[in-house]
């Protein structure tokens, strides 16, 4: 025994003899669920800058701190979350708004707008930035979406059709399409395992799978409403999140696209953007109902809700590369940045802080379906509008509930059979 440990005693462990212990440790578990209520301060700073709506974020490879920011004014920014500052800016980068942003390495940046071009930008280690672009490469159309391969110097863009480019050549190396559509191409990502997979979301309420060595679309789905944004798992390649314009995420995996895998319910808006975690345990998404949500794989209820009274309709979000933060950019011109577990403790903890953390969460796993540990645990404040439309939300979907019992009542038997949600999704599967 060391100098100054205390003094190991003897306890008798049966339960007779401790009558109040299961009383005791309950307290204990509804006292740390209040606890992390009371301490829950998700907020960390906001990053000003931008003089119109954000709607794209980008992480830098192999960065903890460095996130790019891309906005309506045709301006991109590179702030330091740990300095909390700007490290370069690209003024007039692109006339009129930037619609995509991604990183091709740790030193260069792409980026894409309704000006029909893509420019290639370079980043200097230092953080000095190059007033001008390495590289334009002009198209035919408008730019929705672009994304980079992960190992070749190709990118891909999302315009009426999907594009392959090489950094090398100023026209596209390959145009991807599914016969007979003539839909918008919104947004486009490539797979973070298989690179040469690449899945795209369209106007005409469609997710489409390319094959780039085949230079052709091989799945496609209809689904009941059109999605905003699409998030490929960083763990799981075959898993990828949808944020959809019916309030909901979807995650499907892509062996088998007729149903989702999971549901995720809690917006009240057109959900407008989606990001996973690195460790692919936990996401966050931004919605119209201008609110912050962080979930957990699986777990289709009661999220994390991150709101201020400035915020408005959240059109971009991101999680940071060491899980611990999330990135959102609205459009009042503000990049924010939140915990991604609002009660955690920032800067040093102690090995004794440590294990008062663990115990405390053990026992809230443990006592969490109690009633009122529960209860507690469950709470969250939201602003009486998003309040009000969720209050509104729910009394429309019971009363189409009860609308559909009652014709399936009154129907001869066999006639109409329910149908379960997940099946209501996904209208049609072609290729």
């Amino acid at each position: 025994m060391r100098r100054g440990d205390p003094t190991p005693t003897s306890r008798n462990l049966d339960p007779s003899m401790h009558p109040f212990a299961k009383a005791r440790e309950r307290k204990r578990a509804l006292n740390a669920a209040k606890m992390e209520r009371m301490f829950a301060q998700p907020f960390v700073a906001a990053f000003e800058g931008h003089t119109d709506a954000v709607e794209v974020l980008a992480k830098q490879p192999e960065s903890l701190t460095t996130i790019a920011s891309a906005s309506w004014d045709g301006e991109i920014i590179l702030h330091d979350l740990g300095r909390r500052e700007q490290i370069a800016r690209f003024s007039g980068a692109h006339r009129g708004k930037i619609s995509g942003l991604c990183f091709a390495d740790e030193e260069r940046l792409l980026s894409c707008g309704v000006d029909r071009t893509v420019k290639l930008w370079r980043v200097a280690e230092q953080g000095e930035s190059t007033p001008e672009p390495i590289s334009v490469f002009p198209g035919k159309t408008v730019f929705n979406s672009i994304d980079h391969h992960r190992t070749d110097p190709l990118f891909a863009t999302a315009s009426n059709t999907v594009q392959v480019w090489d950094e090398t050549k100023s026209a596209p190396i390959s145009d991807l399409t599914f016969p007979t559509s003539t839909e918008t191409i919104t947004s486009v990502r490539f797979n973070l395992s298989e690179s040469s997979v690449l899945a795209s979301i369209g106007t005409d309420r469609t997710f489409t799978l390319y094959d780039i060595r085949t230079g052709k679309a091989e799945r496609r789905t209809v689904m009941r409403m059109r999605n905003n944004a699409l998030s490929w798992s960083p763990t799981f390649p075959t898993s990828i999140l949808l944020a959809s314009e019916d309030h909901n995420l979807y995650t499907f995996d892509i062996r088998s696209l007729s149903t989702p895998t999971q549901i995720y319910k809690a917006h009240v808006a057109a959900v407008m953007s989606c990001d996973w975690s690195p460790t692919g345990l936990d996401f966050v998404s931004g919605g119209w109902d201008r609110t912050v949500r962080v979930w957990k794989e699986g777990v289709g209820r009661a999220p994390e809700v991150y709101h201020t009274k400035r915020m408005q309709r959240v059109l971009s979000t991101a999680f940071t590369q060491d899980a611990r933060f999330v990135v959102s950019g609205s459009d009042d011109g503000n990049v924010r940045l939140w915990k991604a577990k609002a009660h955690e403790k920032l800067g040093i903890i102690t090995a004794r802080e440590r294990a008062a953390i663990e115990y405390r969460d053990t026992l809230k796993d443990r006592w969490k379906h109690d009633q009122e540990v529960g209860k507690v645990h469950r709470s969250r404040h939201v602003p009486k509008p998003v309040y009000k439309a969720a209050e509104l939300k729910r009394t429309m979907l019971d009363a189409e509930r009860v609308k559909e019992e009652r014709r399936r009542k009154h129907t001869r038997a066999g006639a109409s059979v329910p149908k379960a949600e997940r099946k209501k999704v996904v209208l049609a599967e072609q290729g």
